[in-house]
C-alpha cells in the first residue's frame, strides 16, 4: 500500500533568488536608521529571523519595537521591490514542484519570511496552488538550526518526520532538517551543504531522487 509522504521546501534561494532584493530593501531601511549595512553582514544574516538579524545589527539593547518597527518597514520594501520588478523560479524548480504535485507527494513551504511575503513571493511565482501548507516566521518561535519549523509544517501536512523530505540552501536548514529526523536535499552553487544529497541545482537531481530518499512503500 502506498504511503503518503511529503516534501517541504525553504523559499528564499532553494525556489526563488530574491537576494537582491532582500539586500537593497536591507541596506536602504537600515541607512534610515544610520547603519551603513555591509554587503557581507547582509550574506552572513541570510535565513535567519528579522529578530536575530536586527539584534546582531543594532546591538544587545535594541528594543522590541525598534526590532519590529525596522523589520516592518524592510519587509514592505522588499515585497514592492518582488511585486513591480517580478520574481522568476529557479532553475528547475517549477518542474519539480509539479511533477511531485502529479506523483502525489504532499507539498508545504517550510521559511523564516514573514507570511505576507511568502504569499507574495508564491502569487508572483504562480506557485501558490501547489502547496498544501505554509509555514512562516509567524508560525514559530525558533528560527533554523531549530528544527521547529519543518516540525510544524510536517504536523499540518500530517505527514510523520521519517516520511519527509526536506530541500534546502543553507547549512542551518540542513542541520534543521537533521534535528527533526527528516531526509534533507541540499542545493548551492556558493557552498557545499552536508545533506543526504547535494546538488549545485535543482536541474542536477536525478529523475527518481526524491523517491530513493522514501521509496513509495515500506522496505
Amino acid at each position: 500500500m502506498s504511503r503518503i509522504r511529503a516534501v517541504l521546501w525553504d523559499l528564499d534561494g532553494t525556489l526563488v533568488d530574491s537576494g537582491d532584493y532582500h539586500w537593497r530593501a536591507w541596506r536602504d531601511t537600515m541607512r534610515g536608521e544610520g547603519v551603513e549595512l555591509t554587503y557581507r553582514q547582509f550574506l552572513d544574516s541570510f535565513g535567519q529571523k528579522n529578530d536575530r538579524i536586527l539584534t546582531t545589527w543594532l546591538g544587545a539593547s535594541v528594543t522590541a519595537e525598534t526590532i519590529r518597527r525596522v523589520g516592518e518597514a524592510k519587509e514592505a520594501l522588499y515585497r514592492e521591490l518582488a511585486t513591480s520588478a517580478g520574481l522568476a523560479p529557479l532553475p528547475g524548480a517549477a518542474q519539480w514542484v509539479q511533477r511531485l504535485h502529479r506523483e502525489g507527494w504532499r507539498q508545504a513551504i517550510a521559511s523564516s519570511a514573514p507570511t505576507a511575503n511568502v504569499d507574495v513571493m508564491l502569487r508572483v511565482l504562480d506557485l501558490d496552488r501547489y502547496f498544501d501548507a505554509v509555514v512562516s516566521a509567524e508560525d514559530v518561535t525558533t528560527g533554523k538550526p531549530d528544527p521547529q519549523v519543518f516540525l510544524v509544517a510536517a504536523t499540518k501536512l500530517d505527514v510523520p518526520p521519517p516520511l519527509c523530505v526536506v530541500v534546502e540552501d543553507a547549512a542551518a536548514g540542513v542541520e534543521a532538517a537533521r534535528r527533526a529526523g527528516m531526509k534533507c536535499i541540499g542545493v548551492s552553487r556558493t557552498s557545499v551543504l552536508d545533506a543526504d544529497v547535494f546538488v549545485g541545482s535543482l536541474t542536477d537531481l536525478r529523475h527518481d531522487t526524491f523517491a530513493r530518499l522514501i521509496p513509495d512503500t515500506e522496505p
